[in-house]
């Protein structure tokens, strides 16, 4: 095997797109699903993979009806085709004027944090990057990031998913909040136990609705009663504004209306469980230039653009 890396030894666009199609195969079992994530046709991709067995005069993949697998020396060869695959897109990157970034990124994320922050962060990056194209598909729910082409995930979450690796890019705090007219007609709530006697907005995808808390040493976990629920914050938030009820909301999108005095933060010196943003991909497909240069650029970004605030200071004014 020590001749492998001679193969591959300069650069080509080809070999280096034949290598790419053969890792992507490796993994998906399906030369039609390579097809569709790498945007090419099948019979390209099946030219890919004949010229990749041509130059090592071997076959590399088992092909069926059903299954592709690899063979003895497919399994080798993708041992050390990986990495170096790796290294020829980083030396790309490195290598490549940053305003010559080309490519279409396909991105999964939810519709509060798109309409919130990373419209903006988007809107700047492809300013830098006028080749680049973004198509973004917005839901809560986890989808398979291979079967659905995406390329990149925004997720927030206390862990990711163990079968995609990523890059934590921002931290997301969550505050309690009601609107002013609310918690005028409704008992003070001093504890987070006095939340059982107030009606509260509910994220479906949290399960059961019992509400965590902790200031200092001290935790609590309180029960509450949820007649409107959604599986969307940002649909929550309205009702919060429209006077509905209390709701758990990130800071990226409730910061602004504590500020304008449209809601009102509620037990602030209480914390809930913050979480984590990361920027995910699959595990077993590498990533493109533009991917990483996406990815390095939204960590980058929103360092410098923080949207909490100290919201102790912002106890309502009852």
């Amino acid at each position: 095997m020590s001749n492998i890396i001679s193969y591959f030894g300069q650069i080509e666009v080809d070999r280096l797109t034949a290598a790419q199609v053969f890792v992507d195969i490796a993994h998906s079992g399906s030369f039609t699903a390579t097809a569709e994530r790498l945007s090419m046709s099948r019979s390209m991709v099946t030219r890919y993979v004949e010229a990749m067995e041509q130059w090592f005069d071997a076959r590399l993949l088992h092909r069926t009806t059903r299954k592709v697998n690899l063979t003895t020396l497919g399994e080798q060869c993708l041992v050390e085709i990986e990495p170096w695959l790796e290294q020829a897109q980083q030396f790309v990157v490195d290598i490549k004027p940053a305003s010559e970034l080309s490519d279409s990124i396909r991105i999964s994320t939810s519709m509060s944090f798109a309409h919130a922050q990373l419209i903006t962060a988007f809107n700047e990056f492809m300013q830098c990057h006028p080749k680049v194209t973004i198509d973004i598909d917005l839901g809560d729910n986890t989808v398979d990031l291979v079967k659905n082409r995406i390329d990149l995930a925004i997720r927030i979450a206390s862990n990711p998913e163990p079968s995609l690796i990523g890059k934590p890019i921002a931290k997301c705090r969550s505050v309690l909040v009601a609107s002013p007219d609310y918690l005028a007609q409704h008992p003070v709530i001093s504890t987070p136990q006095d939340l059982s006697q107030h009606q509260c907005l509910g994220y479906t995808n949290f399960g059961t609705p019992v509400w965590h808390f902790q200031h200092g040493e001290q935790h609590i976990a309180t029960e509450v009663s949820c007649r409107l629920t959604a599986n969307e914050a940002t649909v929550l938030l309205e009702a919060a504004k429209n006077g509905a009820g209390i709701a758990i909301q990130p800071t990226y999108m409730a910061n602004k209306l504590i500020k304008s005095g449209e809601l009102i933060a509620v037990l602030p010196q209480w914390k809930i469980n913050n979480m984590k943003i990361y920027a995910l991909y699959s595990s077993r497909k590498h990533l493109s230039p533009t991917v990483r240069a996406l990815i390095d650029f939204l960590s980058q970004y929103f360092e410098q653009h923080p949207w909490d605030i100290d919201h102790t200071q912002a106890i309502s004014k009852r």
